[in-house]
């Protein structure tokens, strides 16, 4: 890191208030293709190294007192990408899934959302022993969002609350937002406060649609690869100066 470097990110550090640190935040990483793109490599390469950011991220979130990062990985609709992408961002995952918790060092419990039964059975049994493995770890939380999509994870829940329904467990008056919101993929955590969108789009493609109902959005032009630390600061000092009024005045 360059001085002027080191002086822009003590200049950021000083914005933020870290006291006021959102505990929730839920990040879609996006442009590894642009960015691979703009570099005349293989889409491959910029998943590579958006899973590097990743791990950067995933480090600096925990630093900064973070409770809960959310990072949309996969979702549903990425199937419908050509073949050779979808099996190189299967091998990115399954290496993660395979070296992950050695980077961890007992600092995180790691935790999937959406829908796992698209995804192989050895797949699921690395999922499940991750999972196993850091539940007891008091750091923060990661979770990953692999096969997700917030329309689905909707109509799951919805299918799990009529079927209690149908089975005379549930009564129409027992269906709150407390109800739905237990029967999400983030059931028991608590709604995102921010939500990080890189790569210049501005919108949330179908992601936490109704955890992030009053999350506030940032939206920046860099891409995913080429996010840092700094970039997360800026988010959260932004975040820290808005007034949050949940509807109110």
């Amino acid at each position: 890191m360059s001085l002027l470097d080191k002086f822009r990110h003590k200049r950021l550090e000083a914005e933020v208030d870290f006291e006021n640190i959102p505990k929730h935040v839920a990040i879609i990483m996006d442009g590894n293709g642009r960015w691979a793109k703009r570099r005349s490599l293989p889409r491959k390469s910029g998943h590579a190294m958006g899973a590097k950011t990743f791990e950067v991220i995933s480090e600096c979130a925990g630093e900064l007192g973070i409770k809960v990062v959310t990072f949309y990985a996969f979702s549903t609709e990425n199937w419908k990408r050509d073949k050779d992408e979808v099996e190189s961002l299967m091998a990115l995952l399954e290496d993660y899934l395979d070296n992950g918790l050695k980077k961890l060092k007992n600092r995180a419990q790691i935790r999937f959302i959406g829908d796992m039964s698209a995804f192989s059975e050895s797949f699921r049994e690395k999922q499940r022993y991750v999972e196993e493995a850091t539940k007891n770890n008091s750091g923060f939380l990661i979770n990953v969002a692999l096969n997700y999509g917030s329309r689905d994870e909707i109509t799951r829940a919805v299918r799990s609350i009529a079927a209690d329904a149908a089975a005379g467990r549930l009564a129409p008056e027992d269906v709150t937002e407390e109800l739905i919101s237990s029967r999400l993929d983030t059931g028991g955590l608590p709604d995102p406060d921010l939500i990080i969108r890189p790569s210049g789009e501005f919108r949330l493609s179908n992601f936490l649609m109704w955890q992030g109902a009053y999350a506030e959005l940032w939206f920046d032009k860099i891409l995913w690869p080429d996010f840092t630390r700094d970039d997360l600061l800026r988010a959260v000092a932004d975040y820290q100066r808005r007034n949050r009024r949940f509807g109110g005045r």
